[in-house]
């Protein structure tokens, strides 16, 4: 396979006695992206962190190929740090640097113009997890692999991860999403935990 792609093979993962998925197989490649679904528990972000490499699979294997960008389903945002400097620390943890123009930009965007200097802890839930979206607009990353991203967010928050996702899989991006909406596009393959 050429480009970004992303392939499990029979992966399976137990936590203490109890077996959270197996032979969990699934191919993933450029302009596609993979809607994980299942209850809570049913091992969503277990799968998300063995493809990330963070979590180590009982069983199988992964193949990724090109760089990635995995964001939990915690914001992962300093409570100390402005919106601004949170957004530049994410960025730097992956190598990417953003000028002050683009981190502005990026802010106003995701609806963070009026409260870019406020420090984290004075987000609203959403909010800080338009840090995230903003983050996604400006990471070159081929492969997203999104825990729960459309958590907290009202409305047009959704929306605005819904253009993020498109604009992403239209530009040869793939990505692998845990998630609860039906988001459009639609997903090119879509896999059911504890199923």
């Amino acid at each position: 396979m050429a480009g970004p792609h992303v392939e499990g093979r029979a992966l399976a993962c137990k936590r203490g006695m109890a077996t959270l998925f197996r032979d969990v197989s699934f191919v993933l490649e450029a302009g596609e992206w993979l809607a994980v679904r299942g209850a809570n528990g049913s091992g969503k972000t277990t799968l998300l962190r063995c493809v990330a490499g963070l979590t180590h699979a009982d069983a199988g294997s992964v193949e990724r190929a090109g760089d990635f960008l995995y964001a939990g389903h915690l914001p992962a945002i300093n409570d100390s740090l402005d919106a601004s400097e949170n957004l530049r620390a994410l960025l730097a943890l992956r190598g990417v640097a953003a000028d002050a123009a683009a981190i502005d930009a990026a802010l106003d965007r995701v609806g963070l113009s009026g409260r870019r200097m406020l420090p984290a802890r004075r987000l609203s839930a959403g909010q800080r997890r338009r840090v995230g979206l903003a983050r996604l607009a400006l990471d070159p990353a081929p492969i997203w692999i999104l825990d729960e991203p459309l958590a907290a967010l009202d409305d047009a928050g959704q929306a605005l991860f819904t253009q993020l996702l498109g604009g992403h899989v239209r530009r040869g991006g793939l990505a692998m999403v845990a998630t609860h909406h039906d988001l459009s596009p639609p997903p090119v393959r879509e896999l059911r935990m504890g199923a």
